[in-house]
């Protein structure tokens, strides 16, 4: 091969790579914005799924409760408002999301004063079911999270800012619970206490 020969094919190759290179970092843009929405998606199925116990955890706690009305009030206002963003998008969803928590955490929290309803096989099976809820809340939010942070440091990072900032794929938000006593997970041991009072 001649020097000609070898300059043509350094130059053929440098092209191809400058055309190939952004189809691929668009194809992998687009793979991880495809994989952040289906993520979103299962979080989005936890969270209705927690909306849609609440109305059988307030019609329990009423039967044995029904002077926790205000406490009832709240959860019932909170669900109704979490399920009427539903349809916002993470960012902006949060808030209500965290009433509900902080909510469904007061009810919970009220039902300690509650021996019968804590005994009760409905209640334990409802809590239990909303305990699990909640880890695959966390566990849904954390996957959504991780996709968000790498498809974020693509946006960000050189060279693939370039073609992001080209093909108009922009930084993603999180979805995290923003009050740390409203992101513990609502405490539902109800067995007794170590000096056998509960």
């Amino acid at each position: 091969m001649t020097a000609g020969q070898v300059l043509l094919v350094l130059v053929v190759a440098a092209l191809l790579l400058l055309v190939i290179a952004p189809v691929v970092m668009y194809n992998r843009f687009v793979r991880q914005r495809t994989l952040i929405d289906e993520s979103w998606g299962q979080t989005d199925v936890e969270l209705t799924r927690r909306h849609d116990l609440i109305p059988n955890l307030v019609a329990t706690v009423q039967g044995y409760a029904a002077h926790e009305r205000a406490v009832l009030e709240a959860v019932t206002a909170a669900r109704a408002e979490a399920a009427a963003h539903q349809a916002d998008p993470p960012h902006d969803r949060q808030r209500f999301e965290d009433r509900l928590t902080g909510a469904l955490a007061t009810v919970l929290a009220r039902v300690e004063a509650y021996p019968d309803l804590k005994a009760s096989a409905g209640f334990l099976q409802l809590q239990d079911e909303l305990t699990n809820t909640e880890d695959r809340i966390a566990a849904a939010r954390r996957f959504y999270n991780g996709n968000v942070r790498a498809y974020n440091t693509r946006v960000s990072t050189f060279p693939s800012n370039l073609v992001a900032g080209a093909f108009g794929f922009g930084a993603r938000d999180f979805f995290e619970l923003r009050d740390p006593a409203v992101a513990a997970v609502p405490s539902v041991d109800l067995g007794p206490t170590v000096d056998g009072a509960g």
